[in-house]
């Protein structure tokens, strides 16, 4: 089982959180039965950027982004090389620390 550490967010985390976690689960599910609600306004179907992370640490030890994520993740705020969607990454057998970016774009309420 793989750990999960989850650094500090303002709003959804503000202590952070470490949990485990089984492999082969989203991490957005993940995230959500720990009690970190990020949100995945598209209902994990990766046509948005809501559920948007930064993997800090294990980025290598997850399969690479599908060309939709890709796609997706380019019109992210604050895209960075190790970023992913949370509701995209099927969880391994590595520990991860993940970063949830300060701000997103949730086109349903912004443009909707």
């Amino acid at each position: 089982m793989p750990t999960i550490t989850v650094l500090p967010h303002e709003e959804l985390c503000p202590q952070g959180n470490v949990f485990e976690a089984t492999a082969g689960t989203r991490l957005c599910d993940a995230l959500q039965q720990h009690g970190v609600d990020i949100e995945h306004v598209c209902e994990k179907s990766c046509v948005c950027t809501s559920c948007h992370v930064i993997i800090r640490s294990g980025f290598d030890s997850l399969r690479a982004a599908s060309d939709d994520e890709e796609d997706q993740l380019g019109k992210a705020w604050g895209f960075e090389p190790q970023s992913r969607l949370s509701c995209q990454v099927r969880l391994g057998d590595a520990d991860l620390q993940v970063e949830i970016p300060r701000y997103t774009l949730n086109v349903v309420s912004e443009y909707g």
